[in-house]
């Protein structure tokens, strides 16, 4: 019953031949309906369109809309070809998504952080001699996507840098125990128990 109401598919031999028709009728000088008769003209749509957004505002529906009073994201004035899927990630906090090009960009921003959580110069010199391997390979192209912009890393200097990081990290929690000792120290034995108790 169904297939019985469906619209025909539009036949191109019958639209010509309505065409010849309306066009020999207008030859002859006689009333030709056109062929969208009863549909809005563009003029109509715009001002239904224009009705719409109007009263649209009136209500209110475009208050408080994400970004609303802020200048647009993006115009720096230098193109980035890659803006949208950079914008996707970033939006959506997407990791290990997306061209080499782009992950690596974002790897190489939080280097420091990484190395950081690593526990030994091994690992260090694994994660560095990795990344290094990841950057050389999409600089291939191997895969396709934007340009590789992102620099190899030195293993030695890293490892030098994480040493550095993890020392002075050391030394500024040695010097807040020291502090906090000091600090315990220098109160009275009833506010040391009232500190106690409050924790």
């Amino acid at each position: 019953m169904a297939d019985d109401r469906q619209r025909p598919e539009p036949d191109a031999r019958v639209d010509a031949a309505r065409y010849r028709l309306r066009r020999d009728a207008q030859a002859r000088g006689e009333e030709v309906e056109e062929a969208n008769a009863g549909q809005p003209t563009m003029d109509q749509r715009s001002h239904v369109i224009e009705n719409a957004i109007q009263q649209a505002i009136r209500r209110g529906d475009f208050d408080d809309l994400p970004g609303a009073g802020k200048p647009l994201p993006g115009l720096t004035g230098t193109h980035d070809p890659d803006w949208w899927i950079r914008r996707k990630i970033e939006r959506e906090q997407l990791t290990g998504l997306g061209p080499p090009a782009l992950t690596l960009r974002t790897e190489h921003a939080e280097f420091d952080a990484t190395l950081d959580r690593l526990a030994s110069e091994r690992a260090v010199r694994d994660h560095v001699d990795d990344f290094n391997r990841r950057v050389v390979n999409a600089r291939r192209q191997l895969q396709g996507g934007p340009p590789v912009v992102t620099p190899t890393r030195d293993a030695d200097e890293e490892v030098a840098r994480w040493t550095e990081r993890r020392e002075a990290r050391l030394r500024q929690s040695e010097a807040n125990r020291r502090a906090e000792a000091e600090a315990l120290a220098a109160l009275s034995r009833r506010e040391r128990r009232r500190l106690r108790k409050g924790r």
